[in-house]
């Protein structure tokens, strides 16, 4: 049977979050945005609970819910809210591009974009997007270990600084970024942190506020939510710029009509994630251990990034001695493991090329996503598989 460790790219859904969302595929379909009616105000009350909720689980303090939020779409309610979107992605859009554009609204003059050359692409690209638009983007590299450099940053923040950009945990090695002092940084020279935290959310204690995290992305089928939605969490009083036009929805900070189902089972999945988070972590970083000491034992083979601070359910490594298609190939029959990025398109991962790692060793690497279903066995089955791919492959060729 084939083994699942790739739940860094996506998670099945959890069927208390399919359950909670049924009513409202069906018996409860209306529009949120239909207030002369009973059922339209359901469904309004439904995403307000939904985006409290969530708000409480990030321990943030909410401002107006969306369906109250009306008129100037750059306007701010008082305290944290969320903006529902189709996921982290574009809440990456929203949070960098929404700052960009409101600054040149406004006639601001800070035009400096600072992140990590190890980014997601859907911080890096928008970014880049920014740059070749009159902005000044920069890249800071990191260490063989994936963690960033605070006296670099420290020195690569000026006046003209519009935004830092880091993201949580890093979705191919799982190394976790100093966030606090990255926030304290940002505090004190009063410059927006926005942080992607598709990785992170549901699996590590992250309290945007206390970490000094302006803008969070989070996604729901990451944390065994559906596929499809999100939500970039706004923390303090910030002005965006919308990237979606055409309905006035959510204050106009993203127009389209609000896909109940789908935020009733992120509220849902998020509350489920924090429930078992703890006992989550401490299971799965045992039988990721338990994983790395097999496969280390295998011999040529080495750990990508940190070993700590890093995910309790990531481990990605790299295999020396071998081609990488050739091995992803002889274990894909045993093991649903990944590359890297599930967002890459089959190019080289940039994440392991900014550790060092030369091509051939990128290729050569692998992802282990472990989840709420990986067990003992599996475990297992994955250093027996990878012992039997190793033997092959390494074995003399007469």
């Amino acid at each position: 049977m084939l083994a699942y460790f790739d739940h860094q790219a996506t998670t099945p859904c959890d069927p208390a979050v399919v359950a909670a969302m049924a009513p409202w595929w069906k018996e409860q379909f209306a529009n949120p945005a239909s207030r002369l009616h009973r059922p339209g105000l359901l469904a309004a009350a439904a995403v307000d609970q939904a985006h409290a909720q969530i708000l409480g689980q990030l321990g943030l303090t909410g401002g107006a819910p969306p369906g109250d939020l009306k008129g100037n779409p750059s306007g701010d309610p008082a305290g944290a809210r969320l903006i529902f979107t189709s996921g982290a992605t574009e809440a990456n859009n929203l949070a960098l591009k929404g700052l960009a554009e409101a600054e040149l609204a406004a006639g601001g003059s800070r035009r400096q974009l600072v992140t990590l050359a190890t980014e997601h692409r859907a911080v890096l690209d928008p970014l880049r997007y920014l740059a070749r638009h009159g902005f000044e983007l920069t890249e800071l590299a990191v260490g063989r270990d994936g963690l960033v450099d605070l006296d670099q940053l420290e020195a690569a923040l000026s006046p003209e600084t519009l935004v830092v950009s880091v993201m949580a945990a890093n979705n191919e090695i799982g190394v976790l970024q100093p966030l606090a002092a990255i926030g304290s940084l940002c505090r004190q020279r009063g410059i927006p942190f926005h942080c992607d935290g598709a990785q992170a959310v549901g699996h590590i204690e992250l309290n945007p506020a206390e970490l000094g995290i302006d803008l969070l992305s989070l996604s729901g089928h990451k944390l065994y939510g559906p596929k499809g939605i999100g939500a970039l969490a706004v923390s303090r009083p910030l002005t965006l710029a919308p990237q979606l036009h055409g309905g006035g929805q959510q204050g106009g900070l993203r127009a389209g009509t609000l896909p109940v189902p789908l935020i009733v089972g992120l509220a849902t999945a998020l509350n489920l994630a924090q429930g078992d988070r703890l006992e989550r972590e401490q299971r799965l970083g045992g039988l990721r251990d338990q994983l790395w000491q097999g496969l280390e034992a295998l011999g040529g083979v080495r750990r990508n990034g940190a070993a700590a601070p890093r995910l309790a359910h990531n481990l990605n490594i790299c295999v020396e001695g071998v081609e990488g298609g050739a091995l992803h190939r002889a274990l894909r029959r045993q093991l649903a493991v990944s590359g890297g990025s599930a967002c890459s398109s089959g190019e080289p991962s940039h994440v392991l090329s900014a550790l060092g790692l030369s091509r051939l060793e990128a290729a050569a690497s692998i992802r282990f996503g472990l989840g709420r279903s990986t067990t003992a066995a599996e475990i297992g089955q994955a250093i027996a598989a990878m012992a039997e791919a190793l033997n092959q492959l390494r074995a003399p060729r007469g």
